[in-house]
């Protein structure tokens, strides 16, 4: 007990994820529900209303909604993108890939601590190899479901809405059937990393105690020099 608690004392409290980095994070968690729960309505109307459709226009307001909650996720991804190259070492574009020997390396270390071949999870102040490489493919999926919906926004725009120039997108997904499916597909795949994400951070903040959950609030984690020098 007294060793823990030497090794809690030679922690730093450390700086890690910048003020971009967790505002766009919120951002698209939250912008990927509003848009979730309305793109389901939009392809499942579930509400019914009594009279006229055009006296309620609830598909309306739902489409309206998942447009805006769309271009708030858009630009938060676009912020986020350039800040891989503007930011800090922990936000850098290296940290969502698994190349390098350290990074295969935290990779498997990290996979062995989820498939309980480790007893404790390794001690890293930015994102771990697993946790990097999942974030970089669901970055993928987030480019997937702009072009789609950007595809399929294109043929209820206003014939003088600057979207329209991504008409060109529609046949080259495939028509609107393929791109609509692809969206819809998309949706689960990262309803599917949400709650995982979820279950993992709260395990690691559990596991590892260094304040992995409310760093992303306050953007410190309490990890060792020797930790916090990895690139």
């Amino acid at each position: 007990m007294a060793t823990t608690r030497r090794k809690e004392h030679l922690r730093d409290r450390v700086y890690i994820w910048e003020l971009p980095v967790r505002v766009t994070h919120w951002l698209i968690f939250l912008s990927f529900f509003i848009l979730a729960g309305t793109g389901y309505y939009i392809g499942h109307p579930f509400i019914t209303v009594p009279g006229p459709a055009r006296d309620h226009f609830v598909m309306g307001y739902a489409r309206v909604v998942h447009l805006y909650a769309a271009i708030v996720f858009a630009l938060a991804l676009f912020v986020r993108f350039y800040w891989m190259f503007a930011g800090n070492k922990y936000s850098r574009f290296i940290q969502l890939t698994p190349f390098g020997r350290e990074r295969i390396r935290s990779l498997w270390e990290a996979m062995a601590f989820y498939w309980f071949l480790r007893r404790d999870p390794e001690e890293y102040a930015g994102h771990n190899g697993l946790a990097g490489s999942s974030y970089g493919m669901i970055y993928c999926v987030y480019f997937v479901m702009i072009v789609t919906g950007l595809a399929l926004y294109t043929v209820i725009a206003a014939p003088t809405s600057p979207f329209r120039i991504f008409g060109f997108l529609v046949p080259l997904l495939g028509g609107l059937q393929i791109a609509r499916l692809i969206h819809h597909v998309g949706m689960w795949v990262i309803m599917i990393f949400a709650v995982l994400h979820i279950y993992f951070v709260i395990l690691a903040s559990i596991a590892e105690r260094i304040g992995t959950f409310d760093s992303m609030i306050s953007g410190y984690k309490f990890v060792s020099r020797r930790k916090a020098d990895v690139r």
